[in-house]
């Protein structure tokens, strides 16, 4: 059987336009995750953005610019803002530069796919593709958000494992403690040596401790006693 889709009138019964989408172009980059040094920084994505909104005739509506790490759901207040703005209306799309700007995690993911169900999220639309509300599309976005949180949840395990290993090693997994340094050199890497600045003042205070609060103790001991 053909189906055919059912053309909408407007009042006075002619083809009514499509409508069209409102886009919020959100940019974003983790100042506190160094996994993204490689990452455009948010002025460079901007820029590619409006470049390709005016190319394609797309309608900018704000420009949104944040800097915080989207491995936890729910913390990122900019894209909080957003989110609300679009279910009130304001916007009916999104243009961002890759759909890891949006989300690497479940949570933030499933809103934007909700909002997509419910008909108030038109479009995702990134430099290389464009997400609608079609099966095929979301599960598209899914797919690719979901890779974005496995590289995060991957390089948690992967970071601890070399800790770990560093330690079997007797290297040094952390920032030196206070009173030495951290060998720079790339072949020498997890060692360290004294600060020769810090570390004679650090010597002298734990032997300030040790020895002139032991003889403070035992004189006070000795007089308690007679």
């Amino acid at each position: 059987m053909e189906t055919r889709s059912t053309p909408i009138f407007d009042a006075v019964g002619s083809v009514a336009p499509p409508e069209r989408v409102r886009y919020c172009l959100y940019a974003r980059k983790s100042s506190e995750d160094s996994s993204e040094k490689q990452a455009l920084s948010i002025d460079s994505q901007v820029k590619e953005m409006l470049a390709m909104a005016e190319r394609d005739n797309l309608e900018i509506v704000d420009i949104r610019r944040e800097a915080h790490s989207a491995k936890a759901s729910g913390q990122r207040t900019v894209f909080n803002e957003l989110i609300r703005d679009i279910e009130n209306g304001r916007y009916t799309g999104i243009l961002t530069w890759a759909p890891d700007r949006l989300s690497r995690n479940a949570g933030d993911l499933g809103t934007l796919v909700d909002l997509m169900d419910e008909k108030k999220l038109h479009q995702i639309r990134t430099y290389g593709q464009a997400f609608t509300n079609t099966p095929s599309e979301k599960f598209l976005l899914m797919i690719l958000c979901s890779q974005a949180k496995l590289e995060n949840d991957n390089k948690s395990i992967n970071v601890k494992r070399g800790l770990r290993t560093r330690c079997e090693m007797g290297l040094w997994p952390a920032p030196a403690p206070m009173g030495y340094l951290n060998e720079k050199r790339v072949d020498r890497k997890g060692y360290v040596y004294i600060d020769p600045e810090r570390g004679p003042i650090i010597k002298k205070m734990f032997e300030k401790v040790a020895y002139e609060k032991g003889a403070e103790e035992s004189c006070t001991t000795g007089s308690s006693s007679t």
